[in-house]
């Protein structure tokens, strides 16, 4: 028997409302991409109906093949097509907005008082299950992506490459994309990619955007808008970008920041995991931003707060102004402060670009998007560079002062015991990152 207060849709959702949900979801995107379109999922499919199943898969799987963060730019897509533009803008901000927000403040409190003993303590029993963390994601990524010898051995050579060699991630994603380019054509059943996520074969209700609701005026392609958001885009990249290299020019600290994650931002296929050996290898070893423990305490901080993990950016921004003293050493917060805000603008500006720009192509058709073969060559090669990271992670946390240094059995232990929570009991992640934070501290103050 079908309910018939689902044979209907929704009343139209105001603008207003969406806003408030939208800031909602911002302080409670915990879990990662998979966590974030998951309550994205029961709200607004299942719950609210303001979208169908079908529609919001066929916008995820669009999400899925950009680089970027795929749960934020849902939102924006989402946002957008109920609300035009300004919805798209005000779902994608607020996904991002608290978290900025809330690791500006934690990055204070780690340069400020990280050496304080409790907090100190934290960061000890924290760094093990972030290792772990890593390991887990390149088991994940690696049994969605790795389905034949060809595709591991593009992962392996992907590691080699890196680990070995030095290899830029750049380098390696051009190379596995042309790989995969060409193996789509010479050996296609290796390279042949799944649905993404799937056809929808659930339904929840008449949904306010449902299966066969037109496409929205404002979502109809056209060139001249095309045209337009395309020269707004980039407007808005040389301005800014203009604007700090007439400041501070071009070598200096923020316009080089800017110009980096601009590049790290359209380098993100695979997640943030994918991204981070790159941003490792600027801000650590070219720029000098940051250290590799702090790269590492930032990860953590991450993982700890709400929205996307690429949001570790904000961090390293915030370190790296920090320690640069940008504007005097008695304005450190305020450097701090300003360099995670430009990190953060320049990293998530294509995101909304790409949204804005390709929905209404997509809007076009409601059938599924399929990953392309060079895209499939890429998340093969991601998940060797995953795997270095959980490497270059698990060096310095066990022998942070090198080989010839003390192994930290404690941070093994803790390591192995938070891998077997991920690998044999599905546990989350902040119960992991709470708990092993706690053990780290009480090892810590037990052993002074």
């Amino acid at each position: 028997m079908s309910d018939p207060l689902k044979d209907q849709p929704p009343q139209a959702v105001s603008f207003r409302e969406a806003f408030w949900y939208w800031l909602r979801l911002g302080f409670i995107s915990f879990g990662g991409p998979a966590g974030q379109i998951a309550i994205m999922h029961t709200d607004l499919v299942e719950k609210k109906r303001w979208i169908s199943e079908r529609r919001f898969l066929h916008a995820l799987n669009y999400c899925m093949v950009l680089p970027g963060p795929e749960a934020q730019q849902l939102a924006i897509y989402i946002g957008w097509l109920m609300h035009r533009t300004a919805g798209g803008i005000v779902a994608g901000g607020l996904f991002v907005l608290p978290s900025l927000f809330i690791l500006i403040g934690l990055s204070w409190i780690y340069m400020a008082f990280g050496n304080l003993p409790a907090v100190a303590g934290v960061l000890y029993g924290i760094k093990p299950a972030v290792t772990a963390i890593v390991v887990f994601a390149a088991y994940r990524i690696g049994s969605r992506a790795l389905k034949n010898s060809l595709l591991w051995s593009m992962a392996a050579a992907a590691f080699i490459a890196i680990f070995a060699f030095s290899i830029p991630f750049p380098a390696i994603v051009l190379a596995a994309a042309i790989i995969g380019y060409i193996g789509g054509r010479v050996v296609p059943d290796n390279f042949r990619a799944g649905d993404g996520h799937g056809k929808a074969d659930k339904h929840f209700g008449a949904a306010i955007l449902d299966d066969h609701t037109p496409t929205p005026p404002h979502a109809l392609f056209t060139w001249s808008r095309f045209a337009l958001v395309l020269a707004v885009g980039l407007g808005l990249w040389t301005a800014a970008i203009a604007t700090l290299t007439s400041l501070y020019g071009w070598q200096g600290a923020l316009t080089q920041m800017g110009w980096f994650f601009t590049k790290a931002a359209l380098l993100t296929f695979g997640g943030a995991y994918a991204v981070l050996p790159y941003v490792y290898q600027g801000g650590v070893e070219h720029y000098h931003w940051l250290t590799a423990t702090q790269m590492i305490d930032g990860l953590a901080l991450g993982e700890t707060t709400p929205g996307p993990l690429i949001m570790v950016v904000t961090f390293v921004g915030f370190v790296g102004g920090w320690s640069k003293a940008l504007f005097g050493p008695d304005s450190l917060l305020l450097a701090g402060t300003v360099a995670a805000t430009v990190v953060t603008f320049f990293t998530f500006l294509p995101s909304f670009v790409f949204i804005l720009l390709g929905g209404p192509l997509v809007e076009t058709t409601h059938g599924n998007l399929k990953f392309t073969a060079p895209l499939t060559g890429i998340t093969a090669a991601v998940v060797g560079v995953v795997i270095n990271l959980a490497v270059f992670f698990a060096y310095h946390v066990l022998w942070p002062d090198g080989f010839g240094g003390v192994f930290e059995w404690p941070s093994a232990l803790i390591g192995v015991g938070s891998a077997i929570a991920f690998f044999r009991y599905k546990a989350g992640v902040i119960p992991v990152i709470l708990a092993c934070g706690a053990l780290g501290m009480v090892f810590t103050l037990l052993m002074r």
